[in-house]
């Protein structure tokens, strides 16, 4: 099937219903892809209107959430004819009836490693491509293993972590390499989130998919040498790795690795990109500045007692019944309020460096440098709804500048030769260049 038409069930087939539905559309983030989605059909920045649904297993709640985004931004906004479809994750029959009626499922029922194959297989046997939000390189791999080759053969497109995890890193490395008049060999990015007086705290569900994330670390492992990826070739001066704890002269902090899914996921992007675009490779560390010595501390004696808790099963139970006590207030079941919501941010600078034109990189130094970044309003429930949504209406309208064929990727491999950078700058995500290199 042609990339035009993915998930439209193929020539001479009648048109599906439903251009998009956000399924979990009542969970906690659910609820702000929908207003997200709300606020995108009602801008009239796209030819006719978009036909979309929300799915669940609860009318009553699907109908609060439309109810409660139409009070926020409009009746206008979140019209009649917004469908509702009644569907759960454990019933297979009714996720199938949901692929069947759309073009793009936007899945937000996570942890994924337990809740999204089955949407994944349903979305594959019956012609819909998927994105979902998951930071859970586990899953994400898992489903590259089991339905690529199927998704190439129903010309749908699975692409994951299309939220804070992870297309401002994915895209940002992209962008990064864009904007470098040479060859991009290398890129480090630190994220910094910043916080109001009201502080800042996410919600369990996030938590929970890091507590079972660690616990698993060897499966991810065996499933790597199962898909047998190919090795990425290092092109120009190797990067170093950093310590546990450094302190960071740009960014005057210190910064410690980043434990979301970013390095992973650019890897991804990085391997395709060069195995089938036969584009160079990009080199790529992910950080996160956590700012003075205090922080670092405080850090420390959090992550050493995660690790050792995360080990057994009764340390799990009990980091996931009191999510509060044991991250010191950073994650709750409530999720943010609106107020924390509205006073936080995030920025992610990233530090390039290459070769001029003409330069060869497989010899010498790199002799150029560039410094871009990526900032947006806060992470977990503002970026990521407008990441995810912006994501889709790349799919659904950028269609011809997608991979040729169907199958599962990362947003990089997806979405590189698409308007998703330009989309996204106009709705709050910022991509820009700092600095660039002397040449």
């Amino acid at each position: 099937m042609a990339a035009g038409s993915a998930g439209s069930g193929g020539a001479g087939a009648p048109e599906r219903p439903y251009e998009l539905v956000v399924f979990g559309a009542s969970g906690f983030t659910g609820q702000f892809v929908v207003e997200e989605v709300a606020r995108v059909a009602a801008s009239g920045e796209r030819r006719g209107a978009l036909r979309w649904a929300v799915a669940g297993r609860s009318r009553q709640k699907l109908q609060a959430v439309l109810e409660r985004a139409a009070e926020k931004l409009g009746k206008a906004a979140v019209g009649p004819e917004v469908g509702v479809l009644l569907c759960d994750v454990d019933d297979a029959a009714s996720l199938a009836a949901m692929a069947r009626q759309t073009r793009l499922v936007l899945n937000c029922v996570g942890p994924y490693r337990f809740f999204g194959e089955p949407v994944v297989k349903a979305c594959v046997e019956n012609g819909a491509s998927h994105i979902d939000i998951s930071g859970e390189p586990q899953f994400l791999e898992g489903m590259y293993l089991k339905y690529n080759e199927k998704a190439a053969e129903k010309g749908v497109y699975v692409i994951g972590s299309c939220g804070f995890d992870s297309i401002p890193a994915d895209m940002g490395v992209l962008y990064t390499r864009d904007k470098l008049k040479g060859t991009l060999t290398a890129v480090e990015s630190f994220l910094k989130v910043k916080s109001g007086p009201e502080g800042t705290c996410i919600h369990d569900g996030t938590w929970k998919s890091a507590i079972h994330g660690l616990a698993d670390q060897d499966n991810l492992k065996k499933l790597r040498k199962k898909i047998g990826y190919a090795p990425v070739p290092v092109v120009g001066a190797k990067l170093k790795r950093r310590g546990l704890v450094f302190y960071s002269k740009e960014l005057k902090g210190y910064s410690i690795p980043f434990m979301g899914s970013d390095a992973s996921v650019v890897k991804r992007s990085q391997r395709y990109l060069h195995t089938e675009l036969q584009e160079t490779p990009v080199q790529y560390g992910a950080y996160v500045n956590v700012g003075g010595l205090g922080s670092v501390m405080k850090l420390m004696f959090a992550g050493i007692l995660f690790l050792l808790l995360v080990k057994f099963s009764f340390g799990r139970k009990l980091m996931t019944k009191y999510p509060e006590f044991f991250s010191a207030g950073h994650f709750t079941k409530e999720g943010p309020t609106q107020k924390q919501m509205d006073g936080t941010s995030f920025t992610m600078t990233f530090f390039g460096e290459g070769y001029s034109e003409g330069q060869d990189p497989q010899s010498g130094k790199p002799n150029v440098k560039i410094c871009t970044e990526v900032k947006g309003p806060e992470p977990g429930y503002i970026a990521t709804p407008i990441a995810m949504v912006q994501a889709a209406m790349s799919l659904l309208e950028d269609a011809t500048c997608l991979p040729k064929q169907g199958g599962v990727y990362s947003p990089g491999a997806a979405f590189c030769k698409t308007k998703l950078i330009d989309r996204l700058n106009k709705h709050g995500i910022e991509f820009s260049v700092i600095s660039k290199p002397e040449v």
